[in-house]
């Protein structure tokens, strides 16, 4: 296996998801999008302008990405980035992935935060649609067939994505789906293909 953006990406996702036992310890805290504070003994976050434009803490932008709360969840994304991934980075090059990887991971992350109010989510997902939707426009809109997708990958994962937002994964025990950091990098992938010809 050769080194690439793609691999490393499922390394740290990998590593993170096992140092935070699959967000269940304390390690968690350092990497949600929200800074945590305990007030009057009871765990707090604090609002978004406090974590960013007092305490200058950045990395949180992007840091979500490498949390997983399962084995399936971890599973699942790795391999979409790294089928995904590895493909975007053979045609068009690893600077155009990690551009677009940073681009929907932040977007995606605050669009999370803010359009659901959630305070610990986490995972690769909205990375993995914005590749879908990179993947999509590439061969579809513009008829550059170079990354070999079945047009039923396509159709699943938008299946998946209404699934989540009409919430019938959760009453199947997928637990809740961050659907606005799925949705948003989508548009994240669409938009980059579109944009970066």
């Amino acid at each position: 296996m050769r080194l690439s953006f793609s691999n490393l990406l499922v390394f740290l996702a990998v590593l993170v998801s096992l140092a935070t036992f699959f967000g269940q310890n304390q390690l968690t805290f350092y990497l949600t999008f929200l800074k945590p504070e305990i007030i009057n003994g009871f765990l707090n976050f604090i609002p978004i302008e406090k974590t960013y434009l007092e305490d200058f803490e950045f990395w949180r932008l992007l840091s979500p990405i490498f949390l997983h709360f399962s084995v399936a969840h971890l599973a699942f994304n790795s391999l979409w980035i790294y089928i995904l991934g590895t493909r975007i980075e053979d045609i068009e090059g690893y600077k155009k992935l990690i551009f677009l990887i940073l681009f929907s991971g932040i977007l995606s992350n605050l669009a999370e935060s803010v359009a659901s109010g959630a305070i610990i989510f986490g995972g690769l997902s909205g990375c993995v649609y914005a590749l879908l939707g990179f993947c999509y426009i590439r061969e579809f809109i513009q008829k550059r067939y170079a990354y070999g997708m079945p047009p039923a990958i396509y159709v699943f994962m938008i299946v998946w994505l209404a699934l989540g937002y009409l919430d019938i994964l959760n009453l199947f025990g997928f637990g809740k789906i961050a659907n606005t950091a799925h949705l948003t990098g989508l548009i994240c992938g669409i938009s980059f293909a579109l944009i970066k010809k």
